[in-house]
């Protein structure tokens, strides 16, 4: 079931649902179209994604499980909820919930992620505690 937020943006939404294949391809789709790498959601999983253009709000539905993926390239491991949501801008998510990392022995919450025009090759991940971190892009491509 969606959350409140979710259905809150569902109306006039474009909605990819049941088939993970085009889910996962509306959401690359989506990032490359922003400007941010096409690999950020590496989930095979997804039952549901919708965007919101009006809005300017994405979201990913996997179902109950959180699953976790490393990201080879550069050892960080991020964990999906099974629901996540962000708002879109040009180059950025941001307020996004579901998406946590880990660091040292600690999962923090992603709250922002994004682009920064003076350096297209990196991507910058910031947590709700107000730490960031940047990696180079190519750690994010699909199949990575």
């Amino acid at each position: 079931m969606a959350s409140q937020a979710i259905e809150s943006h569902r109306a006039g939404a474009d909605v990819v649902r049941g088939d993970a294949a085009a889910c996962k391809k509306a959401a690359a789709e989506l990032l490359g179209d922003i400007g941010l790498p096409k690999g950020l959601f590496p989930l095979d999983d997804m039952q549901e994604f919708g965007y919101s253009r009006a809005a300017g709000f994405m979201w990913i539905v996997r179902g109950e499980k959180k699953k976790d993926h490393t990201f080879k390239k550069i050892k960080q491991t991020v964990s999906y909820a099974g629901e996540v949501t962000a708002f879109v801008e040009k180059g950025k998510l941001k307020k996004i919930a579901g998406v946590k990392t880990k660091e040292l022995m600690l999962w923090l919450s992603v709250v922002e992620v994004y682009v920064d025009e003076s350096a297209p090759g990196k991507v910058t991940f910031k947590t709700g505690t107000g730490l960031s971190d940047s990696f180079d892009a190519t750690a994010f491509e699909l199949g990575m």
